[in-house]
């Protein structure tokens, strides 16, 4: 049987942040969410998308970036979570178009023995359209789980050789210029998610 996924919390997350700054109010997380602001998460990677091309993370510089680490075989954490990042920031388009086409959603696999260019573009088919799928080998996706400072365990396979993944499930946020902001509370669904968007977004 496969074991359950690991969730860390937001509040654990929450001590990366930075004390706020003075002066006008800046954007910022709601009660739901986290302020990532000055931490070290993220950097640069190449990886592959679910359409076979490389993909870096400077291709998305201009643009906000929803970001979750998963993989395709998940039984029903990672589709969870990215369907409510997907319906969350439909929900953001409806009230914010203009806004909501500065984000871009990004799936990471975690899984390079099983998530195929052809399984993660299958996968990431099933939520928002713009959705982007990104794969690697083991060193490219060990690299990534680093600079995400996330973590992913293969669990050891059950009787039938598959196979679960402890990993970190997370919805990062990072803003134009790649850095992070924050964290997105798909725990408490899309209208949080939406909400959060709106306070940070600009």
């Amino acid at each position: 049987m496969l074991r359950h996924i690991s969730r860390i919390s937001l509040a654990g997350f929450a001590a990366l942040a930075l004390a706020g700054c003075g002066g006008a109010t800046p954007p910022g997380p709601s009660p739901d969410g986290a302020d990532l602001r000055g931490s070290s998460l993220g950097g640069a990677f190449t990886l592959t998308s679910n359409k076979g091309q490389p993909v870096s993370w400077s291709d998305f510089d201009g643009q906000y970036r929803m970001v979750y680490l998963g993989f395709t075989y998940c039984p029903s954490i990672c589709p969870t979570d990215v369907q409510r990042m997907s319906a969350g920031l439909e929900l953001f388009e409806k009230e914010n178009p203009a806004l909501a086409r500065k984000v871009q959603p990004i799936f990471i696999s975690v899984d390079p023995d099983r998530d195929s260019v052809a399984a993660i573009d299958e996968f990431v088919g099933n939520f928002h359209p713009r959705l982007i799928g990104l794969r690697g080998n083991q060193e490219e996706t060990d690299k990534v789980v680093r600079i995400f400072s996330a973590s992913a365990q293969k669990d050891d396979p059950d009787a039938a050789e598959g196979y679960n993944i402890t990993h970190t499930t997370l919805t990062y946020l990072f803003g134009p210029e790649g850095e992070p902001l924050g964290l997105l509370p798909t725990d408490k669904g899309p209208e949080a998610v939406a909400s959060e968007l709106e306070g940070w977004v600009r």
